[in-house]
């Protein structure tokens, strides 16, 4: 009879069967992505401390947050890797982030963790303490293992090629200063931050077709839709993505007068931001209407078109513009950071920079370069930042003359805003630069879903880390991760979260 159970199974069938005939029922938790003999000492001193019956579960793949490319084996193999040793009675699937589905359904007499687990400051996840509530709630306890530590993640990362050869290198090299505990404390340091985010209110309408080839009398794309969805993008996106670091997070931004928008802007967001909009009756709240086909063998999009509804004159109306520079000057000085996200579509016009520029305490800047603004949004038109971020083409428009010597004019954007600056490479990785220093991260990924969001997430999580304090060299290595998780997003559907950060790093630097 197979091991391998449904939680239904077990809470209706087995578990009352268990509790009738008096059986003490351990449950151990995790990703088992390669059962090693650090697992097997687990799972048997587990079984012994309760000298009963012992569950395992595993938490599914779409859950598992320790990079993209992980788990290393699909949710099958990784139970019949289980399944397979003779301590274990039962193997079931956890569906979701946290292990509050398995309990629920087993309702174990002991939970068991490793001694990793023991100090709760030292769970990555912040959920051990939960867990523990949740597990006593049910009449258990939580006990810990010891014994000798090993690492499927380090197994992968090396002998089993989990992690190209250069990003080896780095986390090697980057170990030698810096460790996951120093990243936790500039994450902790970013919570006590009142960040104002500035910028352009976007929605990316993503359209879902399949191309069934060209029009019989025409040279376009005929195609089938299948759906559509609607993600907030532009410094919605940014700020989304600094709400799991900072609780302290408001939003200022024009929107038009759609009335559905503005109850769904409040509806979604009230809880993870404050937010301050001003309407303008004119101007509407811009819309960037992709259609896409996905790849029939990879989770990987192909844009076919995209339309939007700008206007030719992106320009706000002089009311609304005035209001949102009175709420500007008010509130800017009451804040330890700002992160200005001028997206080129008429809401940053002088006025607002330079208040932006002479106030700021602390400025994080991205200037972007688009079909409807190239060469006319170009990061020189500011004189001042603490921190930046740019990609190679808005490099190229700032700085035509250094186009063969990409360092060199990096450089110059850096001593033109007196600032510390990444630039992104896309499947290169990322530099960083401080005080003339150059710092040189490679890509984490190549498996990409969707690049729209990459950059907004790069911006957030290294902005917000150097807010913090943290030296160039981390704010690089964290946003190339941010950057890494953003692209295997689809559009803005969902925003980087800092527990997954923080598990990625811990991937990475496991060499």
């Amino acid at each position: 009879m197979s091991k391998i159970v449904s939680k239904e199974k077990f809470k209706n069938e087995i578990r009352p069967l268990l509790k009738k005939e008096n059986k003490t029922i351990v449950l151990c938790h995790g990703v088992f992505d390669v059962v090693h003999p650090g697992h097997i000492i687990h799972l048997e001193q587990a079984k012994d401390l309760g000298g009963g019956i012992l569950v395992v579960s595993v938490t599914a793949s779409k859950y598992v947050r320790k990079g993209p490319g992980r788990p290393y084996f699909n949710d099958e193999m990784r139970m019949k890797f289980l399944e397979a040793l003779e301590c274990v009675d039962y193997v079931m699937l956890s569906e979701g982030y946290t292990v509050d589905d398995i309990v629920e359904a087993v309702e174990p007499d002991i939970y068991v963790k490793g001694e990793e687990y023991a100090k709760a400051e030292d769970d990555i996840t912040g959920k051990i303490n939960e867990e523990k509530a949740l597990v006593e709630k049910h009449g258990g306890v939580i006990r810990y293992t010891t014994g000798q530590t090993y690492s499927s993640t380090k197994l992968i990362n090396t002998v089993m090629a989990g992690l190209p050869e250069d990003v080896i290198q780095y986390a090697e090299n980057f170990k030698q200063s810096y460790s996951i505990e120093d990243i936790k404390m500039y994450a902790d340091k970013a919570s006590a931050l009142k960040i104002l985010v500035v910028g352009d209110i976007i929605i990316d309408k993503y359209t879902y077709c399949r191309v069934q080839g060209l029009m019989s009398k025409d040279m376009g794309y005929s195609a089938r839709i299948s759906n559509s969805e609607e993600y907030l993008g532009g410094a919605i996106a940014v700020a989304r993505h600094l709400s799991s670091f900072s609780s302290n997070i408001t939003l200022l931004s024009m929107i038009g007068s759609e009335q559905d928008l503005r109850t769904r802007l409040h509806e979604e967001l009230s809880e993870q931001m404050d937010l301050k909009l001003i309407v303008d009756e004119e101007f509407p709240t811009i819309i960037k209407h992709r259609y896409l086909t996905k790849n029939a063998k990879r989770e990987e999009y192909r844009k076919v078109l995209a339309v939007n509804n700008i206007p030719e004159k992106m320009r706000h109306n002089q009311e609304s513009r005035e209001q949102f520079l009175k709420e500007l000057n008010d509130c800017i000085c009451d804040y330890d950071v700002v992160f200005l996200c001028d997206f080129g579509h008429g809401l940053i016009d002088e006025d607002t920079m330079e208040l932006i520029q002479q106030k700021a305490r602390f400025l994080v800047l991205n200037c972007q370069t688009n079909s409807t603004n190239k060469g006319m949004n170009i990061i020189t038109k500011y004189h001042r930042a603490d921190a930046f971020a740019c990609d190679q083409q808005e490099l190229r428009l700032a700085f035509p003359m250094y186009m063969d010597d990409e360092e060199m004019g990096f450089a110059k954007l850096s001593e033109h805003l007196h600032s510390k600056g990444w630039l992104t490479r896309g499947a290169l990785g990322a530099y960083g630069i401080e005080n003339g220093k150059m710092h040189n991260c490679p890509a984490f990924t190549l498996t990409v879903k969707d690049t729209v969001g990459a950059g907004d997430a790069f911006l957030a999580v290294a902005g917000v880390f150097s807010s913090a304090g943290a030296p160039i060299e981390i704010g690089t290595f964290v946003g190339n991760i941010a950057g890494a998780l953003g692209a295997n997003i689809v559009g803005n559907k969902e925003a980087v979260e800092k527990v997954n950060i923080l598990k990625y790093a811990n991937t990475l630097l496991n060499v």
